[in-house]
């Protein structure tokens, strides 16, 4: 990780939309890691509204900063990337979805900008499984085109570790299931519609039987889940959608401090 400047004052916000164009080129100059939410708008189920992804990934980046920063790294997150590849959620309405071209050049267009700034650390944070392959392909090929370190991971392929013990009927984050529910119960609860929570479960995984996680077929929703959830929300809460909240970004937080990561060799 490349040394900071010692004459750099630090930003007053984590947040790029909060700062002026003067302090942005300062966290540059800084040799910021630039964190980049992205997400999607689409169905989560009869209970939840259609944010959810946009909530949780942007709260997961910005408080993964806020862990960065407070161990002394220099950090900045973008606002969310919110539309992403949500083909298999369009059967159930309210989902907007881009073409993998489209969402690979929002993608560019955004990390090449900060590049133009002189970011040379990006940081491809993913809220949406239906985004995880395409981002690995993302930071690969556009860590190629600009000569800069570019990661990308789905935060909760990224710690597993940390989730599974937090929930009761699932071992990981599904879709609009115990985690989910939990985050948005603790994050913004007005998004939750109560009255429907009983209908919210559906199957414990979106894969046929004998498929391993090594054989890629995304299937639309509707061929497998009548409510458009995988995984049981029955049981979530706000108390455990804080501590999730919590484990997941101090574990992030950590990953991302690795200096081996950042190294230009």
């Amino acid at each position: 990780m490349a040394k900071k400047p010692k004459s750099a004052g630090r930003a007053p916000s984590l947040e790029w939309m909060k700062l002026t164009a003067a302090e942005i080129q300062a966290e540059a100059t800084a040799d910021a890691l630039v964190i980049i939410p992205v997400a999607s708008m689409e169905q989560h189920g009869p209970h939840l509204a259609t944010g959810v992804d946009m909530v949780l990934g942007g709260t997961v980046a910005l408080e993964t900063a806020r862990r960065l920063a407070e161990a002394g790294e220099r950090v900045i997150v973008t606002p969310v990337c919110w539309a992403g590849l949500a083909e298999h959620h369009m059967a159930f309405g309210g989902t907007v979805t881009l073409d993998h071209a489209t969402f690979q050049a929002v993608l560019r267009h955004v990390v090449r900008s900060a590049v133009r700034h002189g970011f040379r650390r990006i940081f491809l944070m993913n809220g949406h499984g239906g985004n995880a392959e395409a981002i690995g392909t993302a930071a690969t090929d556009l860590a190629a085109e600009f000569g800069v370190r570019v990661g990308g991971g789905t935060y909760w392929h990224m710690v597993p570790e940390v989730i599974e013990p937090l929930l009761e009927r699932q071992p990981t984050l599904m879709h609009a299931c115990e985690a989910e529910t939990s985050m948005m119960m603790h994050l913004s609860p007005d998004s939750l519609r109560p009255d429907q929570l009983s209908k919210a479960h559906g199957p414990s995984s979106s894969r046929v039987p004998g498929q391993p996680p090594g054989l890629l077929m995304r299937r639309p929703f509707r061929e497998f889940t009548k409510t458009g959830v995988v995984g049981d929300a029955r049981v979530a809460s706000a108390e455990k959608g804080a501590k999730l909240v919590e484990a997941i970004s101090a574990k992030c937080a950590e990953l991302l401090a690795n200096p081996e990561l950042w190294k230009e060799r």
